[in-house]
């Protein structure tokens, strides 16, 4: 189901935008055409029953201390911190759900989620569809990297720093 929920974005999440904006809380969002990479995957979780909005504000409540301060805040904020991929990762690693890095694709699951390093500071994050890679090996990724969300074969295109499946 939330392979399937990451691909349906494809077809609406149509841009990039990395903007803070003050969202409802529980279950906010922005307009479903925009977002970033994590986005993507606080949607299809969302489409799952899942509310990672929810689940990584109460977590950050609890246990602030063990999440990145890379943004100087002095608390959890609700509109921005489940969008933020350290903190995503940070989140899939405390509740025991951490997997193996390999670059062995087929290690990676429909609905695995994997985060990457691009270098230079910046974090990226994608989701495991069912769709098979083009070359038939291990499977494509939905990911939102600047042009809205997309299907694409990136699994190797950068160091994968991350790997996380919630659903078993």
């Amino acid at each position: 189901m939330v392979a399937h929920a990451a691909l349906q974005q494809t077809a609406y999440t149509l841009s990039y935008d990395p903007a803070y904006v003050r969202i409802a809380y529980p279950n906010g969002d922005l307009p479903r055409d925009r977002g970033v990479c994590s986005d993507v995957i606080v949607r299809a979780f969302r489409a799952a029953g899942v509310d990672l909005q929810k689940e990584i504000h109460e977590d950050m409540l609890r246990s602030f201390a063990t999440y990145p301060h890379r943004w100087g805040l002095a608390a959890p904020d609700a509109n921005i911190d489940h969008r933020r991929v350290p903190n995503l990762m940070t989140f899939f690693a405390r509740h025991g759900n951490s997997l193996s890095v390999t670059a062995r694709r087929e290690d990676y699951a429909p609905g695995d989620v994997v985060a990457w390093d691009l270098g230079g500071g910046l974090l990226h994050v994608g989701l495991v569809t069912d769709v098979p890679a083009p070359d038939g090996e291990g499977y494509a990724i939905v990911h939102n990297i600047g042009a809205g969300a997309r299907l694409e074969d990136v699994l190797l295109n950068w160091k994968i720093i991350g790997h996380y499946r919630y659903f078993r």
